[in-house]
């Protein structure tokens, strides 16, 4: 089967347009945008709804929502149409009932977006996330500004700029020589949730040895063979997953580590359809790249239960 998230970007980022707010001004008031509010994306059953640069004046004069801040995502290839994000907040309380009427997290509505909405929402949330969690200077802790279209955040104090950090994260399904796969439980999952091994590199350290280091500490094991299949941006909130697949020849030896990870199972391909149809097994989300390597290594979609957590 072909490699995990490989398709080509649908958006030009056009980072040379970034450095002149009279051209971001004008790109705004032709653009399609994505409101971020809170963490939710304004969105329908299985797509994002798109407001104009009118749309959003009047909301903000209103005077329901706060002005917020305007990220610049880039243009479609094709069209050259400008994509924003525009990231706000309500601005007296409301109930969790009405965050979510209209609203859906990232979590909620990915798998159900095209590949180019799925791309800009990626974007739009990671950027949101970045800016909310930064919002002062890390060398004189004054108060900083969104520049660069978002891209960015600017201390008029000490005139420095600072840019999002993405963490790096590998994600691995360990397959043996009998070409079972070896999934594990953590506990703060529900019961019968089993999914791949994932960890954060750590400073100093290469992709793979980093591979070899997590599914040691989590599974036991000692894997080679280590294969590249893919990536994925995870804005939850600020990662990049690398995913590669290996193989034991020690299965025998695999068992939690009792901390991150409680359980640890291995599948056959029919134990692993079966356990999915009757309920025994949730998987990952649709959206995640976790399932999307099971699902590569079976040949085919899962049919049954999953769960986030």
């Amino acid at each position: 089967m072909s490699a995990i998230n490989q398709h080509p970007s649908r958006i030009d980022r056009a980072g040379e347009l970034r450095t002149n707010p009279a051209t971001l001004d004008q790109l705004w008031s032709q653009a399609k945008i994505i409101k971020v509010c809170e963490g939710r994306l304004l969105s329908g059953t299985s797509q994002l709804n798109l407001l104009s640069a009118g749309h959003v004046a009047d909301e903000i004069a209103s005077e329901k929502f706060n002005e917020g801040s305007q990220y610049f995502l880039g243009l479609d290839n094709d069209s050259r149409q400008p994509f924003f994000a525009w990231d706000t907040t309500w601005r007296a309380e409301v109930s969790d009932s009405e965050k979510e009427s209209g609203y859906k997290t990232l979590r909620e509505i990915g798998a159900e977006l095209s590949e180019s909405e799925s791309e800009l929402a990626l974007h739009a949330t990671a950027l949101a996330n970045w800016h909310r969690a930064h919002p002062r200077c890390p060398h004189c802790g004054a108060i900083t500004r969104v520049d660069l279209g978002g891209a960015s955040r600017f201390c008029d104090v000490d005139q420095s700029h600072h840019h999002p950090r993405t963490d790096s994260a590998v994600i691995v399904l360990i397959k043996d020589r009998a070409d079972r796969i070896l999934l594990g439980h953590q506990p703060v999952w529900p019961e019968g949730r089993f999914s791949t091994f994932a960890g954060f590199l750590e400073p100093g350290e290469t992709f793979e040895q980093c591979v070899a280091r997590e599914v040691f500490e989590e599974s036991n094991v000692k894997v080679s063979e280590l294969r590249y299949l893919g990536s994925q941006p995870w804005p939850f909130p600020a990662s990049i997953m690398i995913a590669f697949e290996a193989v034991t020849d020690s299965p025998e030896s695999a068992q939690g580590d009792g901390e991150e990870i409680t359980d640890v199972k291995w599948f056959s391909r029919a134990e692993l359809k079966a356990a999915a149809a009757d309920g025994s097994l949730l998987l990952p989300p649709s959206i995640s790249v976790a399932r999307k390597m099971i699902e590569r290594w079976l040949g085919e979609k899962v049919h049954g239960g999953e769960a986030w957590r």
